[in-house]
């Protein structure tokens, strides 16, 4: 039951904000007593950490399985673009935005978790990419995959791009281009031109 609660969770916050949606709506989703969620989570705030978390290890899961496969670096870049937007409903709710304003503490330990996974993700990205003749030797590895980290949670602000006026997926699209011409090698942008023909 618990599973089932964490999975239903994090479809409504993804979808309608973790503001928006209440123990109520939860519990009508799944056709169970209010009551049963507590049993399993004594507060909200519980259960929106637990559902975080849930998230973050499936993403970070079905990550390390993309990198697995040992496809070319920008391939797997754009195959994990693809897999988290659609694990995060393209962010049609700002989660993120939500999350930081409402669970502050949340926040700061999902963003932590984030990073780490992200850095370890990127960094081998790029050191392959240099290694495989995708992206040029001269480029700073520690810097680039620092900034490919803020970026992508500057995205994720609406202040900043109103969803109104941006998806997330032209957002991702937009920047996963801007980042990788300007690390690329000729044999790169070839790949990534092919890619966008056929996206």
């Amino acid at each position: 039951m618990r599973d089932k609660i964490l999975i239903n969770a994090a479809d409504m916050f993804l979808n309608y904000g973790f503001k928006s949606v209440t123990m109520d709506d939860i519990a009508n989703k799944i056709g169970i007593s209010k009551k049963t969620i507590y049993q399993h989570f004594d507060t909200k705030t519980k259960l929106v950490e637990a559902t975080t978390l849930y998230m973050f290890e499936l993403i970070s899961h079905g990550i390390d399985c993309i990198c697995a496969l040992n496809k070319s670096p920008i391939d797997e870049i754009f195959e994990i673009k693809k897999f988290t937007m659609e694990h995060l409903k393209d962010e049609k709710s700002s989660p993120q935005h939500q999350l930081q304003k409402y669970y502050p503490k949340i926040f700061d330990k999902l963003k932590k978790n984030q990073f780490g996974i992200m850095q370890d993700c990127i960094t081998t990205n790029l050191s392959r990419g240099v290694k495989e003749g995708y992206y040029r030797g001269s480029i700073n590895i520690e810097f680039i995959s620092r900034l490919y980290f803020s970026t992508m949670m500057g995205l994720k602000d609406p202040e900043v791009f109103p969803l109104e006026d941006f998806s997330m997926k032209t957002l991702m699209d937009n920047y996963l281009e801007y980042h990788i011409r300007g690390i690329s090698t000729d044999k790169g942008i070839a790949k990534l031109n092919s890619l966008i023909h056929i996206n």
